[in-house]
């Protein structure tokens, strides 16, 4: 028992100078962040409205398919005095069409930022994001203020890409630092491109969930992960109804975001699904094997200035996420990551991680380098 406490103190002395370690990259240490498990603003009256004449999908508990179901029933005009009146709703419901999320979205958005001109000018890195957002052609799938703001973008044209890309970011993404997430979705299509000009693909900078600030408790345990997983795991339902890929969508999990996808993995049941993780600190199982059938797992050999290889990988007490998935026994595949640098280097041009990337993302595996 004492070298059990001993261990969970050492644990958490660690991932707290690990964390005063990264505020010099503008991460830092902070209070324990609240997930966002509840359906969006407006969904109460969304869930009582009779108004068509037929039962509304609760945004709490329906299922992809039936929400696209019901949006199959509706009139063009239906759809658009519901987008009207409950944008919030409308740009959150997996199932639901594309283009009538991107719609949704845009006057949510458009709301959110007249709100905080008004009532929160000093929210520059918010306002300043969701300014850009809502210029014309960018396509968000989901928006929602709470929180640090959730937000997801699509770049490409998902109803008609072959090869569909998203990529989960870790701790200290919110609104404000949307651009990182940006910037690594369109290396990933750019990257694509270069490697197979022919083939055309979308990818999602997916930012829907509350993510750690810092590494702090909140980095060094499963429970937003926990929170974010269904939200992850309806994406994917969402996507298998309104995309026609010729595979599943595969999954680019940075940082906390690998234990996000690690606790999604047992969910996802449409084919086998590629899943990358790159700067992980373990994904809260013991090995690959572990994910199930449906996930066929690729680990990032960290590069040597990513100081995620200095925190503890191993689990105590709910604290730590297990075992390193570069390790040779964890039964991951292996890809180099030649080139790049820091924590926040994988997805630069030029790097020989941003290639396999792409050549996963295409399914050109036997180009792929560890």
């Amino acid at each position: 028992m004492r070298f059990k406490r001993t261990l969970v103190a050492a644990l958490v002395s660690f991932t707290c100078l690990a964390g005063t370690g990264a505020a010099a990259a503008g991460a830092a240490v902070s209070a324990e962040q609240i997930a966002v498990t509840t359906p969006p603003a407006g969904s109460k009256a969304w869930a009582k409205d009779t108004s068509l004449g037929v039962a509304f999908p609760n945004p709490a508990n329906a299922t992809a398919s039936s929400v696209a179901t019901f949006f199959a029933g509706l009139t063009p005009a239906e759809q658009q005095r519901l987008v009207a009146e409950y944008p919030l709703v409308v740009g959150n419901l997996d199932g639901a069409p594309l283009a009538l999320r991107y719609q949704a979205n845009r006057v949510a958005m458009q709301q959110e930022l007249d709100r905080l001109r008004q009532d929160d000018p000093k929210a520059v890195g918010q306002i300043s994001m969701l300014s850009q957002l809502l210029e014309p052609g960018h396509q968000v799938l989901a928006f929602d203020p709470r929180s640090r703001g959730l937000v997801a973008e699509v770049f490409g044209d998902l109803a008609t890409a072959e090869k569909v890309a998203v990529i989960v970011p870790g701790s200290d993404m919110d609104l404000a630092h949307f651009g990182k997430a940006q910037t690594a979705a369109q290396a990933l299509r750019a990257e694509e491109s270069s490697v197979s000009p022919g083939t055309t693909t979308a990818a999602i900078a997916w930012a829907d969930y509350v993510t750690p600030v810092g590494l702090g408790a909140d980095a060094a345990t499963a429970r937003l992960a926990d929170a974010a997983a269904p939200r992850l795991t309806s994406l994917l339902a969402g996507l298998a109804l309104t995309t026609k890929p010729s595979s599943p969508p595969s999954l680019f999990c940075h940082s906390y975001g690998s234990v996000v996808c690690g606790k999604a993995a047992p969910s996802l049941a449409q084919g086998v699904t590629d899943m990358v993780v790159l700067g992980s600190p373990g994904m809260d199982v013991d090995s690959a094997s572990a994910l199930g059938t449906g996930v066929r797992l690729w680990a990032t050999v960290r590069n040597g200035s990513d100081w995620i290889g200095n925190v503890p990988y191993l689990e105590i007490g709910g604290l730590g996420h297990g075992p390193d998935p570069t390790a040779p026994t964890f039964g991951s595949h292996l890809i180099s990551s030649a080139g790049a640098q820091g924590h926040n280097g994988y997805f630069v041009p030029g790097t020989t991680s941003l290639r396999n990337f792409a050549d996963i993302a295409l399914g050109a595996y036997g180009d792929v380098t560890s």
